[in-house]
C-alpha cells in the first residue's frame, strides 16, 4: 500500500531507525519542501532538529519524504548538540521556528548575515566566515542575480573578517565597492565597510590606481606566453628573450624593437618582427615606471578590485591575472591568508582555451586549487557556465553557491561534483527566482535555500533599462 492509498494522519509523524536519517508522513495540510528545517519530538521529551531532503505529495494525499537529523536539542531548547542524535520509532514533527534555526550557527559572531531563509522570511540566513578557508564555487545563469549576491557576501566578509581579498573583475561589477548604495540609511555595517581599505585599480586610472604589470617581474614562462614562444619549437627566439634584459633593456618599450634589430642576429630580428606583429609594446598594461599591481597587493589592502575589462587587447587581462597568480604562488610560503575572487571564471579556467597565456593562467589556478589551501590561498570562482570550468578546479571546491540554473548539462555536472548536496534541493535551482540561492558545503551548517539581502554598496554591472515613452 502506498502513502497515497492511506488516510492522511492528523498529526505529521516521523521515524528513524539509525538516528541519522528519518522518514515522515505529514497531514494533508502540511507543507514540506526540500531544505526545510523541522523539529522532531519523540517520547521522553527528546527533541531533535532535522532537515527535509526529499518530499513529494499527491493531490488529496499526505505529503511524505525523508530527511537528515542535524542534532539533539537541549530540554530548554537553547542549544543544539550536532554531535548527538538518537533513533526513534515515532515522533511528531513541525517546522522549526526562527529561534531554533539560529541554533544551527552556534556563536553568531562568527557568521555572515546574507539574507533570509526562503521558506521563512523572518529567519536570518548566515554563512560561517571561518569556513571560507576552503575553495568556493559560485554559479548561476545570466539574470539570476549571481553578481549582486556575490557582492552581498563580499561586503559581509569585509565587515566581519580581517581576510584580505583580490577581485578579478572582467565586467566592472565591483568597481564601486567604495561607494555606498544610494538607497538605505547609514548603519553600523555601512560605517564599518566605509572604514575598510578598498583599492580599485583600472587601466585608465592615473597613478596610484593604474592597473599595471612590470614585464621584468614576470616569470620566464609568463614572458614566453606573452610572446607566444615555445622553449623548444621556438628555441632560438626563446633564448633571445631570455637575455633581452641584458641586451636592450625594457625601461622604454619604444626602444625594444630598434634595440633587437641593432643586434643584427637572425634570432633578434625574428623576435623584433614578432614583437611588432603582436604589438606587445603598444599594450597599456606595462608599468613603465608606475607601481605594479603586485606591489600594491604586497601592501595588503582589505580588498583590491582589478578592473580587467578596460584593456583594449583581451590578452592584457590575462597578463594581469598571470602576474598576480604567479606572484602569490611564489610567495606562498609566507602563509598570508588571501581570498582570490575570480568573476567570470570560465574566461580563465576553461579547458578549451589553448593560447599560451590562457594555458598558463589555467594551470596556475589548477595548482592553487589543488595545493593553495594549506598556504592560505583560497579561491572563490564565479561563473554562468560550470561546464566551461576545468573539472579538476571544480572538484577542489568544498563550498557551493547556486542560483537559478536551468541547463540540464550544468546541473548534472554540479550533481556529480558536489555529491554532498541533496538531489531534490539541487533540482530546485531550475525554479529559483532572481535573488534566490542554494548554499551548501562547509560554510553552512546545513544546505540552505536563501533569499539574498540588499547590497550596501553600488553595483557596477546592473542591467541597462529599455527607455520608455
Amino acid at each position: 500500500m502506498t502513502h497515497a492509498d492511506t488516510a492522511p494522519p492528523e498529526t505529521p509523524t516521523a521515524a528513524s531507525i539509525d538516528g541519522r536519517y528519518f522518514q515522515f508522513v505529514g497531514a494533508t495540510e502540511s507543507v514540506y519542501e526540500p531544505g526545510g528545517l523541522v523539529v522532531l519530538a519523540s517520547p521522553g521529551e527528546v527533541r531533535q532538529l532535522g532537515q527535509v531532503e526529499k518530499a513529494s505529495f499527491t493531490i488529496g494525499g499526505a505529503p511524505h519524504g525523508s530527511g537528515r537529523i542535524l542534532g539533539l536539542l537541549t530540554h530548554d531548547g537553547g542549544h543544539l548538540d550536532v554531535r548527538r542524535s538518537v533513533a526513534f520509532g515515532s515522533a511528531t514533527l513541525h517546522p522549526a521556528d526562527a529561534r531554533t534555526t539560529e541554533l544551527l550557527y552556534g556563536d553568531a559572531t562568527g557568521s555572515l548575515p546574507i539574507g533570509s531563509f526562503l521558506a521563512s522570511p523572518d529567519t536570518p540566513a548566515r554563512l560561517l566566515a571561518h569556513r571560507f578557508n576552503r575553495h568556493t564555487f559560485w554559479c548561476g545563469q545570466s539574470g539570476s542575480g549571481k553578481t549582486y549576491a556575490l557582492g552581498v557576501v563580499l561586503e559581509q566578509l569585509l565587515i566581519h573578517t580581517a581576510m584580505p581579498m583580490v577581485i578579478f573583475d572582467p565586467n566592472a561589477d565591483f568597481v564601486h565597492m567604495r561607494q555606498a548604495h544610494p538607497a538605505g540609511a547609514t548603519t553600523d555595517a555601512r560605517r564599518a565597510l566605509a572604514a575598510r581599505d578598498i583599492r580599485v585599480l583600472r587601466p585608465t586610472s592615473p597613478s596610484p590606481d593604474a592597473l599595471r604589470v612590470r614585464f621584468l617581474d614576470l616569470s620566464m614562462r609568463a614572458k614566453a606566453a606573452v610572446f607566444r614562444l615555445d622553449p623548444l619549437d621556438d628555441r632560438a627566439e626563446h633564448n633571445e628573450l631570455m637575455h633581452i634584459e641584458d641586451t636592450v633593456g625594457l625601461v622604454d618599450p619604444t626602444k625594444i624593437v630598434p634595440g633587437l634589430r641593432a643586434r643584427g642576429t637572425p634570432e633578434a630580428r625574428d623576435l623584433a618582427a614578432r614583437t611588432e606583429n603582436l604589438r606587445v609594446t603598444d599594450w597599456d598594461v606595462w608599468a613603465q615606471g608606475l607601481a605594479a599591481v603586485t606591489d600594491i597587493l604586497e601592501t595588503r589592502p582589505d580588498a583590491t578590485v582589478l578592473d580587467l575589462g578596460g584593456f583594449a587587447n583581451p590578452e592584457e587581462s590575462l597578463v594581469v591575472a598571470l602576474a598576480v597568480l604567479d606572484d602569490l604562488w611564489a610567495k606562498r610560503e609566507q602563509r598570508r591568508p588571501l581570498l582570490i575572487v575570480i568573476d567570470e571564471a570560465h574566461n580563465f579556467c576553461s579547458p578549451d582555451q589553448t593560447s599560451p597565456l590562457h594555458v598558463a593562467v589555467r594551470e596556475r589556478i589548477v595548482q592553487i586549487a589543488a595545493e593553495g589551501r594549506k598556504f592560505g590561498l583560497w579561491l572563490l570562482l564565479s561563473t554562468q557556465r560550470p561546464s566551461r570550468v576545468h573539472p579538476s578546479i571544480m572538484s577542489q571546491c568544498d563550498n557551493l553557491a547556486l542560483m537559478k540554473m536551468t541547463s540540464p548539462t550544468d546541473l548534472d555536472e554540479l550533481a556529480t561534483i558536489f555529491g554532498f548536496v541533496p538531489p531534490a534541493m539541487l533540482a530546485r535551482a531550475s525554479r529559483f527566482k532572481q535573488g534566490e540561492a542554494l548554499f551548501a558545503g562547509g560554510f553552512v551548517p546545513a544546505p540552505t535555500v536563501v533569499t539574498m539581502g540588499p547590497r550596501l554598496t553600488r553595483e557596477g554591472g546592473a542591467d541597462v533599462e529599455v527607455p520608455l515613452r
